[in-house]
């Protein structure tokens, strides 16, 4: 390697050097009045009331005139979409996997690479954060590492300043305004992002060493039209019941369901975390929605219809699941309230779907929001046809499609959660196959509340909390 190929990249610190915490003052660039109205600070159009209302009214009138035949179309319609994403899922866990990875770059050849956290309320994990970030394999010279955070955040601030922090780790503050969420602090960080490539990690984030190198080498070999790659987040290995099934749905959808979008060029909703970009093309688009609470989700599709393609990376990035309901609970109401954000904000522009496009946008965040909605619905349905049926001396309240159907579904499940864990190499347990079922009902009480939130407090961010590594999790 040429010392002239070195020196020619910007350099962004020695690591060497102990940096104090500052709080610059930043500018936040006000978003314009039509960049608001096409992300999800605008509220419904009138186009989009009236079909609601229409919807509705059609319902009404169905159940009142012909109630059995509407009863029947409404359970044929939910077979035939509770149908598809089963198959789906069977389709994408039979499908093969991504190809060869790209040559790797040399010292010399690496791009300039931004990292962006947003830190509140994290003074619990900062040294495990820090610990990850300087484990990252990337030449210094060419890594920035922008942590944001709140002005009043004095816990993590405090955390911070008593860590020996490395020379391209800057810590910044977020000015006062709103709404206090992660995509606008993430969007003040991409204003002072130096890099060619950006990626964004979370508080309890361990990423793989060699991710930037991974991700810097793929869009190096890749068409110029490549915006993200995104890399598949593990959840870290847990007996106990609520975080093996929180592994398992993340097995199916990032070792899964994203492989097989990705395969077909179809858009798909990217993780909160781990999403790498080219930095030029992410400000083209305007950077995150700051009043979506899933501003992954809503810029995955974005970018798609912006003409923009997306890959997956192979190195991933190892989270913990949430132990307790009362922290999963107000984690995926924020998804699902994000993921109708999101619907809503695409709904309004469906010239721009092309056939994948609209084919991927029903497989994810459609049937996403509905199966949300349904579950547990559904779930009290079949318990009582079957209780019901015993106590009719066995006589079968559940008809064999219905039934045949549950049947199906759990078997695809069973087959797409199998792949993603040997995929992801995490430890599967019969246990965790059998109690599925039981796991899906919860996600209506997340939608019962991400509904009434949606309504009353629509960019309300619920904060998940973080705790210290054990050690013990995520070898």
């Amino acid at each position: 390697m040429a010392q002239d190929e070195v020196v020619a990249r910007p350099r962004f610190g020695s690591p060497a050097r102990r940096p104090r915490l500052h709080r610059p003052a930043l500018r936040l660039a006000d978003e314009s009045d039509q960049d608001r109205a096409r992300g999800a600070a605008q509220p419904p159009t009138a186009a989009q009331w009236a079909a609601l209302a229409m919807l509705a009214m059609v319902l009404a009138a169905g159940f009142l005139l012909a109630p059995w035949t509407t009863g029947r179309f409404l359970h044929d319609l939910l077979f035939g979409l509770f149908s598809l994403v089963a198959l789906s899922r069977l389709g994408a866990a039979l499908a093969p996997t991504t190809g060869d990875p790209a040559p790797p770059l040399t010292d010399g050849e690496l791009p300039a690479y931004t990292v962006i956290v947003a830190l509140y309320r994290e003074a619990e994990v900062a040294a495990d954060l820090v610990a990850a970030l300087e484990s990252l394999d990337y030449p210094r010279d060419r890594l920035q590492i922008l942590i944001v955070l709140e002005s009043d955040d004095a816990e993590t601030w405090r955390a911070l300043a008593g860590l020996p922090l490395p020379g391209f780790i800057e810590v910044l503050a977020a000015p006062p305004g709103a709404p206090r969420t992660k995509p606008r602090a993430c969007n003040i960080g991409l204003e002072r992002a130096r890099g060619e490539l950006v990626t964004i990690y979370d508080a309890e984030d361990r990423p793989s060493p060699g991710q930037l190198r991974e991700a810097a080498a793929r869009f190096a070999a890749g068409p110029p039209r490549l915006a993200c790659l995104q890399a598949p987040l593990r959840i870290e290995p847990d007996r106990r019941l609520l975080p093996a099934q929180f592994a398992l749905e993340y097995a199916i959808q990032f070792e899964v369901l994203l492989p097989a979008l990705s395969r077909l060029g179809a858009p798909f909703p990217l993780g909160g975390t781990s999403n790498h970009f080219r930095t030029a093309i992410l400000r083209a688009v305007g950077g995150w929605d700051a009043w979506n609470v899933t501003e992954d989700a809503d810029l995955g599709f974005r970018l798609s219809a912006e003409g923009f393609t997306m890959g997956l990376l192979r190195s991933p990035t190892f989270e913990p699941g949430p132990d307790r309901l009362s922290d999963w609970l107000p984690q995926r109401a924020r998804w699902i309230k994000g993921y109708m954000q999101t619907f809503g904000v695409q709904s309004r522009s469906p010239p721009h779907w092309r056939t994948g496009t609209a084919v991927a946008f029903a497989v994810t965040l459609g049937a996403a929001i509905t199966s949300a909605f349904l579950h547990g619905p559904l779930a009290a349905w079949v318990l009582t046809a079957v209780v019901l049926g015993l106590v009719n001396g066995g006589t079968p309240l559940l008809s064999l499609p219905d039934g045949s159907l549950l049947a199906v579904g759990w078997a695809c499940a069973t087959v797409a959660g199998v792949v993603g864990l040997r995929r992801a190499r995490a430890p599967l347990r019969l246990r965790d196959i059998v109690l599925l079922p039981l796991y899906w009902p919860l996600h209506s009480l997340a939608a019962a509340h991400a509904l009434v939130q949606l309504l009353d407090r629509p960019f309300h961010w619920d904060k998940t909390p973080h705790a210290r590594r054990t050690g013990q999790a995520g070898a």
